[in-house]
């Protein structure tokens, strides 16, 4: 086959004679077409992450508002038991992700339509399967506790399968290149949660403010059916696991890691110092929680959006996520440091009740919690877009363990406040062993002529 080459840019375009193939590169045309592409490239990252951003403005700003109506309508003991189920939500959110919709972001980013519905019908029907499961779970442990505590229990595992499902919804869109549509489904979720919350201030009970949570979810994963033109698929959860079976696992133990380091702290404080202190930790997390649902929303548009960095470019995969971890923490720097300054204490008793002057505390320490996890996250998604799950499981479990020991260790030392303060040291530690791993993942991924 010959080749008749043109100087500069050009197209190839193939001749087929008798005599063979043969193939003429034609100048490209420098109209501006080209540039309007290059324009085009980065356009469209900047609408998906633009949308993404809008929506997780909407999650934090919903998961806020049901936080200071809970608080303001309970009791540190009951806002505590509220935070008992809380953080259990998360633990069983981060399985549904590692399991369901985690390999979905990583391996089906901008894939063709058939190939995302496919994957999509898979990975919701892993997401309800798991909501079905640990949602009975919750429930029977809730019945065997009994009281108000059981109660929250028993009201978590009813809600379970609807959440999980709005979560798997939200993670497909926005792998599939639709944060818009995952924007919509949470603004869905928080008009319909308005009468729900209205309906469950009169009885003034966790359990009453739980199903209220997720009546309003449902509401949102219906709509995400209706979105998706498409039913999840329980039958599929079994071929979705086995074909995931090389990453779902690992990315299992990664976020069990990072939820379940969180719950078994909540635990270790409520055992070690009372119910009470768990209800500062929660309201100092509550003031923070905004920008951390802008930042793990954040993460979950960035981890499709370096994949298609490394496909495109892999020696700009560190620069992103170096950009991306310090954009955070600074971001988290100014809401804290904002909190200190500019909110006076008679509009934080407004906003938190009797929750906020044990809660004041904590802002300093939380802060910076927040920034070693913007690092770390910074890191992660990087890993997560190579696909090394086995550096960042590893990396998860050590970050896990500093973060039980010194968050549990700092409550026995010195309440709320002592546990706080282990928990910032812990993340900075940790984000320095993510960066190190992300470098060594790099590394290796970098052909050897490089």
């Amino acid at each position: 086959m010959g080749v008749i080459d043109d100087v500069g840019d050009a197209n190839p375009v193939t001749l087929r004679t008798p005599q063979g193939s043969v193939v003429i590169r034609v100048p490209a045309q420098r109209s501006g077409k080209g540039r309007h592409r290059k324009e085009s490239r980065l356009a469209a990252p900047g609408r998906r992450v633009g949308w993404g951003l809008a929506d997780q403005a909407v999650s934090s700003i919903t998961n806020f508002a049901v936080g200071i109506v809970v608080a303001r309508s309970l009791g540190p003991v009951e806002f505590g038991i509220f935070g008992l189920a809380w953080v259990t939500y998360a633990v069983l959110l981060n399985i549904s992700r590692g399991l369901a919709t985690d390999p979905l972001a990583v391996r089906f980013s901008g894939a063709p339509t058939a190939s995302w519905r496919r994957a999509v019908s898979g990975s919701s029907g892993t997401a309800i399967l798991i909501g079905v499961v640990s949602g009975a779970c919750s429930a029977v442990a809730g019945w065997a506790i009994g009281g108000e505590v059981g109660a929250a229990f028993v009201g978590l595992g009813i809600v379970l399968p609807v959440v999980l499902l709005q979560d798997a919804w939200r993670f497909a869109f926005i792998a599939g290149g639709g944060s818009r549509k995952a924007f919509l489904n949470d603004v869905v979720w928080a008009i319909a949660l308005v009468p729900a919350l209205l309906v469950a201030a009169p009885s003034h009970t966790v359990v009453a403010y739980l199903l209220a949570w997720g009546g309003s979810a449902a509401v949102a994963a219906i709509f995400g059916c209706v979105q998706a033109r498409m039913l999840p698929r329980l039958r599929g959860a079994g071929a979705w696991l086995h074909q995931q079976r090389d990453l779902g696992p690992r990315y299992l133990v990664e976020n069990v890691g990072v939820s379940g380091s969180a719950q078994t702290r909540i635990y270790g404080v409520g055992a070690i110092a009372g119910l009470a202190d768990v209800g500062a930790i929660r309201g100092a997390d509550l003031l923070i929680g905004p920008f951390t649902t802008l930042l793990m929303g954040l993460v979950i548009v960035s981890i499709p959006e370096a994949a298609r960095v490394l496909r495109r470019s892999p020696a700009k995969l560190t620069r992103f996520c170096s950009v991306l971890g310090c954009g955070q923490a600074l971001g988290a720097l100014a809401w804290g440091f904002g909190l200190l300054l500019f909110v006076p204490d008679n509009l934080g008793r407004y906003v938190l009740g009797p929750i906020w002057p044990s809660a004041s505390a904590l802002i300093l320490p939380a802060t910076l919690t927040v920034v070693g996890v913007s690092f770390q996250t910074g890191a992660s998604v990087g890993l997560r877009a190579l696909g090394a799950s086995q550096r960042s499981m590893g990396v998860q479990l050590f970050t896990s363990f500093a973060y039980i020991t010194l968050g549990i260790g700092g409550a026995i030392a010195a309440g709320a406040v002592g546990s706080a303060w282990g928990v910032a040291i812990a993340t900075a530690i940790g984000a320095t062993v993510w960066w190190w791993q992300l470098g060594r993942a790099v590394h290796a991924h970098r052909p050897p002529d490089q």
